[in-house]
């Protein structure tokens, strides 16, 4: 029987190179390495803390159309094409993330900093197993926490239909100094490639999912986040080791809440008994204290 902890608020708090200076008025302004920028943030219903003339002085503001993640930037000083981050694991220089942020044509960066919290979970899970790990990171997006994954000692498959996606992972993998790390890079619809890893009974300890609302694989599969979930989960149960270590996923842009998504997990680890948390992956304001929603998970820990 599975065990649920009450509803959690997660941050990290070992961001160096990161920070949510303020929030408000639908907008939220951000420091990414040396640069400070505004994006649109729908949560944010509060007023700004910080005077506008601080707002004012941004490097960069990507303006929205009425498209889905549409618009562009304006930048009121030269921002670079890309540049180097990085977060640190843990205490050795050897677990620090490198990776590269840039102003893309949507509004994301390269990096959700929120999910950060998950980068911590999945590295101390892998290194407590004594054995080896396998770890299957599906939308895995620019490859963060399969490279956590890989840094704590697991073999990890990463799967994203988007090329240049997994291409910018590889490039973090460099730059992480991992490229010696047991780590497969596949450009595929997800749903696709879990089924096929039904049929071939290949099994992993942990399980990332952090599926978008809406998208299309590389062969333009239709992905529709309450159609096409559940069946996704219900392969993802067949996919588990028989002393699984973790399942993750993550929701964002999507009416849901954290116990919704532990409910919905619970169908796929309960036989295993162990923990399930869930809640929301939050950043704290430097300005005000206040605390910015960002998405909600359900993870669940094996025993």
């Amino acid at each position: 029987m599975t065990a649920f902890g009450s509803p959690m608020l997660l941050e990290s708090s070992a961001w160096q190179e990161y920070q949510l200076a303020d929030s408000g008025d639908g907008l939220k302004l951000e420091i990414f390495g040396p640069y400070t920028l505004v994006r649109p943030e729908a949560q944010a219903t509060w007023s700004q803390a910080l005077p506008s003339a601080l707002w004012a002085q941004a490097d960069g503001i990507f303006r929205p159309t009425g498209e889905e993640s549409g618009g562009h930037w304006d930048f009121r000083r030269k921002v670079a094409s890309k540049w180097e981050m990085s977060y640190p694991l843990a205490a050795q220089p050897e677990s620090r993330l490198r990776f590269t942020a840039m102003t893309t044509p949507g509004r994301h960066l390269g990096v959700f900093p929120e999910a950060a919290a998950h980068w911590e979970f999945v590295f101390d899970a892998v290194k407590a197993r004594a054995g080896e790990a396998k770890v299957l990171n599906l939308f895995g997006y620019t490859g963060l926490t399969s490279l956590a994954s890989a840094a704590a000692g697991a073999s990890v498959t990463h799967v994203d239909a988007s090329k240049k996606s997994v291409s910018w992972a590889r490039e973090n993998q460099a730059l992480s100094n991992m490229e010696d790390k047991p780590i497969r890079w596949i450009v595929d619809d997800a749903l696709k490639f879990v089924l096929r890893e039904v049929r071939r009974e290949a099994h992993y300890d942990g399980i990332i999912i952090e599926p978008p609302k809406f998208g299309r694989g590389p062969k333009g599969e239709v992905w529709e986040i309450y159609k096409s979930l559940p069946r996704l989960l219900q392969a993802c149960r067949q996919l588990l080791s028989r002393q699984p270590l973790f399942m993750i996923l993550t929701l964002y842009a999507v009416r849901a809440s954290g116990i919704h998504l532990a409910q919905t997990l619970d169908e796929a680890t309960s036989a295993f008994g162990g923990r399930m948390e869930s809640g929301e992956l939050v950043t704290r304001e430097r300005s005000a204290g206040r605390l910015l929603s960002q998405a909600v998970f359900a993870r669940w820990r094996g025993r």
